[in-house]
């Protein structure tokens, strides 16, 4: 640039074809948001009445929680993260995550597995997709894969989005997307959306969809190239992204999660990307637009959350309830329009209270005792501690970890929570929702 005015090392043809090109690119872009459909409400008024949840069986002591709780995955020594979950249409529950050597490995996969709900049971994992059917399917080279989320879709089939990268880190990502019209079984052909005219990279995905009125998808979002922010895509019925709204002001904010709570009210609460507070988001036209995004007094270690709007209007957070670290697991409940400022979390893992790192004797010992009260023999439970050890320990101490929660709640009135037991296991626990404890607005 000189003067002011930037100097084509071309001749005036091209410069006049790169003018037209740019042209043409903003006049298609500008004819599409014209002729876009409007975006609908939120379905909520047509969620189904709340079922009471039957007393749980046998609960037991998790921090100052009750809950049932076992491991979902089955595979020993594995790295393990980004679990999330759908109910089926005969009761049981269906959970996906990645697993692999280590988180970006060229090994990873989608891993699932099925909850019988006779048993209450996990049955043994399987793999829905590896890094050489997603590049068959997309045809172009796949590097790693993370995150996947599933969702029952309004036809009633499932959708399954994964993220995947060919180029660089996790900014360079894309979103993958897949379809079951058998409960999981089998899935369609993987098909990367297209969510950025700037070479469709950098757009992540952690949360669970919102369902709208008129059977379209609302689909949290995040970015990580050059900055972080939250964004919110509108899906068609074929999977197809038809608009997407940025969250204001969500600078190093990632993974929101959204609650609605009214047929076009709701709150969109976001991991901070630096550390320190949860940050948050409000809408009031069903996420047409989005307010500022700001602090919340909820601490937060950069490390995602979960939230759920419940059957009878009350709402959930998952978190790591420190700035700290993510050694300890909390669920957070507040009425129908309440506020989750002042909440007393409820421990499902860990303490409140900072603790030391344990020395690796001290470590291999807490995790192998779980394992074993859980059923793993010598040879397994060996395997996933060395797993834990290699991922989350240094030369003498060790870092607890509960992180990547995920909320459903099923027809039966139960909130469910999956999340990652030390990088090594995917863990479930079953909550009944009419504790009053757990709500302390």
């Amino acid at each position: 640039m000189t003067n002011g005015r930037l100097n084509f090392p071309v001749s005036g043809r091209y410069q006049a074809l790169f003018i037209l090109f740019i042209v043409l690119a903003f006049g298609a872009a500008g004819w599409k948001i014209w002729r876009r459909v409007p975006a609908a409400d939120f379905a909520v008024a047509s969620r189904p009445a709340a079922v009471a949840a039957p007393v749980l069986s046998a609960p037991i002591a998790g921090g100052n929680l009750k809950y049932d709780a076992q491991f979902v995955s089955s595979q020993p020594g594995q790295a393990v993260h980004a679990a999330s979950l759908v109910e089926l249409k005969n009761g049981d529950l269906r959970a996906v995550w990645f697993a692999g050597s280590r988180e970006g490995a060229g090994d990873v996969t989608i891993q699932t597995a099925v909850m019988d709900s006779a048993s209450q049971r996990w049955l043994p994992e399987s793999t829905v997709f590896n890094r050489q059917q997603i590049q068959a399917g997309l045809w172009r080279y796949v590097k790693k894969l993370g995150n996947p989320v599933i969702a029952r879709a309004p036809d009633g089939s499932l959708s399954l989005w994964m993220v995947n990268v060919s180029l660089g880190g996790w900014a360079g990502s894309a979103i993958t997307w897949s379809r079951s019209t058998d409960e999981g079984i089998t899935w369609s052909p993987p098909k990367r959306l297209v969510t950025s005219p700037f070479l469709n990279v950098s757009t992540l995905v952690k949360g669970a969809p919102v369902l709208m009125s008129d059977g379209q998808l609302s689909l949290p979002v995040y970015h990580e190239f050059v900055t972080k922010f939250g964004e919110v895509l509108r899906m068609g019925l074929q999977g197809e992204v038809l608009d997407k709204t940025r969250i204001p002001a969500s600078h190093t904010s990632l993974q929101p999660v959204l609650l609605a709570t009214d047929a076009v009210h709701a709150t969109a609460y976001m991991r901070a990307g630096q550390g320190g507070k949860v940050m948050t988001s409000v809408t009031a036209d069903a996420g047409r637009t989005w307010s500022a995004a700001r602090a919340t007094s909820l601490p937060n270690p950069d490390s995602a959350l979960a939230g759920l709007a419940g059957q009878d209007g009350r709402q959930w957070l998952a978190l790591n309830p420190s700035a700290t670290g993510r050694q300890s697991l909390a669920l957070l409940g507040a009425d129908k329009g309440g506020s989750f400022d002042g909440v007393a979390p409820r421990l499902v893992e860990g303490g409140l209270l900072q603790q030391a790192a344990p020395s690796m004797a001290a470590y291999e010992r807490l995790l192998g005792d779980e394992l074993k009260a859980a059923g793993t023999n010598e040879t397994q439970t060996s395997a996933y501690v060395a797993s834990a050890r290699r991922q989350l320990c240094g030369a003498e101490n060790c870092a607890q970890e509960y992180s990547y929660p995920y909320l459903l709640q099923t027809r039966d009135g139960y909130l469910h929570l999956v999340y990652t037991w030390h990088r090594t296991r995917i863990k479930h626990v079953r909550l009944d929702p009419s504790q009053a404890a757990l709500v302390a607005n």
